[in-house]
Formats: C-alpha cells, structure tokens, sequence
C-alpha cells in the first residue's frame, strides 16, 4: 500500500468512526429519553391507533425470541463488529461504493447501541411502536440495522452489476483472489 492510499484509508476508518460514534451518541439519547420519560408510565399516543412511545425492556431479540441469551447475543456482536470493521475497509474508495461505506457504518452504529444496552443493563431499551399493525416494540440502533439492510438489498438488486460484484467478493473473500472456489 503506497502512502497516499494508507493516508485515504486512516480518513475513511476516522471518517466511520465520527459518524458511527454520532449516530451511536443519538441511539443511547433517545434510550435515555425513553428511560426518564417514559418508564413506568402509559404510552405515549402520537397518532392514535398507529404510533405511539412505549417503553419495553427487550432480553431477546426482535419478536421476543431468544430471551436471556445475553451471551450468545454478545458473541454475535463481537463477531459482527469485527467483521463489519473488515469489510469496511475493503471496500474500494470509488465514489460507486460509498453507499457501502454507510451501510457498515450504520449496521456497525446500530450493533454498538444495542451491544451498551445488553453490557450495561442485560435488557435491549425499545420504544417506538406501531400499534396499527401490533409491530414489535423497536428502537433507534434498530432502525439504523434495517435501513442499511433494506439499502443493502436494493443496491445489489438494482445498482451493483456483476462485475462490481465479484469485485467486491474478490476484495473482501482473500481466497477468491487467487481463483479458489472452495475452501
């Protein structure tokens, strides 16, 4: 790696890191508000019949399952951390790819909300609940996870080709550098 690459590279890891700590700084806001201001108490009705603030204390995952399985969600978020940390940086510096940057920034924002609730209250703090279609009970960090998810499918539905494909396999899978296949 030239000099001129390694300085791009340190810019886009700090350039992730400021964003990340920004939207994961607004996460644990939110989760603050909704401890003081809405624990113990009634929803708040925004639209009635449809949205509404509720207070809930997730020990699970979404739709209630894998309740008390702290452990097991903690192990997922540090695989997940350091895998996203990776693929961020393998992604090309092209202006064709930095949806992608954003996308592990926001899924790497909203593993890190959730990831301080599970560690410092066992319990993921949700919120926002859309009574209208008895939608699970979500949050800030949520949100960011299934916006870079729902970016991330239509992006290699309808923008990536082929070609930036398998570049970006080649670029974060080393062994499909050298024509390998299979493991």
């Amino acid at each position: 790696m030239n000099k001129n690459n390694g300085k791009r590279t340190a810019q886009l890891y700090a350039f992730g890191a400021v964003w990340s700590f920004l939207l994961i700084l607004l996460d644990q806001w939110t989760k603050y508000l909704a401890v003081t201001k809405l624990k113990d108490q009634a929803s708040f009705v925004l639209l009635k019949g449809v949205f509404e603030l509720h207070y809930l204390e997730n020990h699970g995952a979404a739709f209630g399952v894998l309740q008390g399985k702290k452990v097991f969600f903690v192990c997922v978020t540090v695989f997940m951390i350091v895998l996203l940390s990776y693929i961020y940086g393998k992604i090309p510096l092209e202006r064709r790819f930095y949806p992608l940057h954003g996308i592990c920034i926001a899924l790497f924002a909203g593993a890190i909300g959730n990831f301080i609730d599970r560690i410092r209250n066992d319990y993921v703090i949700d919120f926002f609940y859309f009574s209208l279609i008895n939608f699970p009970i979500f949050n800030v960090a949520d949100i960011y996870v299934t916006c870079a998810m729902a970016l991330f499918i239509v992006l290699f539905l309808f923008y990536y080709k082929e070609a930036d494909l398998d570049r970006l396999t080649a670029l974060v899978l080393p062994w499909k550098k050298h024509g390998v296949t299979k493991l």
